[in-house]
């Protein structure tokens, strides 16, 4: 077992949703953690500009501005640059001289990757190339974050990572090519990695408007829940604070390198699910259906018993539990985003409100006897 105390790890594309989630974990247990992040893609930039037009912009914002609060109260130090710059990124990561690599950047959005392929291409493949660039040389763990959406459609209601790989899209297909670049570097020069493959992730702070994020909002506006297809549909919904603790394991264990791993909760739920669950904490919440996209791939559970077996992962957070706990979380911070502060992982508190030694302390702690 690989004590975290004083390790060295950077976070590429870390100030997004999973990266400051880590970064906060990893920190708390004594590693020296350093994020690299453009802040460019779906990020503050993105929401600052005139050209955002969404409708909860304020309160995004807000959320990314209590994403880099929390790095900078936590001394985790913020080296803002764009990973595409080849020269750039290296002088930072040769200042940092990490002995852990994570490779978080990328255009984390199947509908958005589709309809900007250049854009898409240049975060998610360009970064990762000089990342790997550098990582080639010393580096004793680079650990790639790949998607569930390499599968494509399931061949069974379970896959495995021996399963087939057939993606659909723009995004599926890069996340798949950067698998394969990873390995290729590991071939070419003994390079130790590791891939994750999360699944249709949701938690505190995310402002990438997926599924989850998507259903709470509309309940809280007084919108219908619109679902695409008849809500028979399966994802692998998992909790951030899950993939965070898979993600400390794969650091943590020397024969996690040279695998991949689907690090999910492990059982599939339908649409409908997730639904029944929002109209329980919204008795008014009302449910619409549409056609369900061409390129959303026809999904269901990723199987977690390899991550078991060789790191001792074990999911914490079923739906009724983890999505209680951000449906709690976005009611406490909606609509007065501006009278509410953060205070720790998933944890708020109202300006002027004493935070006690509980509150300081990380959402996987507070939340796991709820």
């Amino acid at each position: 077992m690989i004590s975290l105390k004083d390790y060295r790890i950077v976070l590429v594309g870390g100030a997004g949703f999973i990266g400051h989630n880590l970064a906060l974990a990893l920190k708390e247990r004594g590693a020296q953690v350093e994020v690299v992040d453009g802040l460019d893609v779906n990020n503050l930039l993105t929401f600052s500009s005139s050209d955002c037009h969404s409708g909860n912009r304020e309160l995004y914002r807000g959320m990314l501005n209590d994403r880099l609060d929390l790095l900078r109260e936590n001394g985790i130090p913020l080296h803002i640059q764009d990973a595409r710059d080849y020269h750039m990124m290296n002088a930072v990561l040769n200042q940092i001289k990490p002995q852990v690599v994570i490779h978080l950047a990328a255009v984390a959005h199947a509908a958005l990757s589709n309809k900007d392929p250049h854009s898409t291409f240049g975060h998610s493949l360009r970064t990762l190339e000089n990342v790997l660039d550098y990582s080639r040389s010393g580096v004793e763990h680079f650990i790639y974050f790949s998607s569930s959406m390499i599968y494509g459609d399931f061949k069974s209601a379970e896959v495995t990572e021996q399963s087939p790989c057939e993606p659909l899209g723009i995004y599926g297909v890069l996340k798949l090519a950067g698998e394969k670049i990873v390995k290729a570097y590991s071939q070419v020069f003994d390079l130790p990695f590791t891939i994750i493959r999360p699944s249709a992730l949701y938690g505190e702070r995310c402002v990438s408007r997926r599924v989850a994020q998507v259903f709470v909002e509309s309940a809280l506006e007084g919108n219908s829940i619109s679902i695409n297809g008849d809500g028979s549909d399966r994802l692998d919904f998992t909790y951030v604070h899950d993939l965070v603790n898979g993600v400390i394991k794969v650091i943590e264990n020397e024969n996690s390198k040279g695998e991949i791993f689907n690090i999910t909760y492990g059982q599939s739920r339908s649409l409908e699910d997730m639904a029944e669950l929002i109209r329980e904490h919204f008795p008014e919440a009302r449910i619409s259906y549409s056609t369900k996209d061409k390129l959303v791939p026809d999904r269901g559970t990723l199987s977690v018993e390899k991550a078991r077996k060789l790191i001792d992962y074990e999911p914490q957070y079923p739906l009724e539990k983890g999505f209680v706990e951000y449906i709690k979380w976005y009611k406490s911070i909606w609509p007065n985003k501006a009278d509410v502060v953060p205070v720790g992982i998933g944890e708020y508190r109202k300006s002027g409100q004493a935070v006690s030694p509980k509150q300081s302390k990380t959402a996987e702690q507070t939340t796991g006897t709820a």
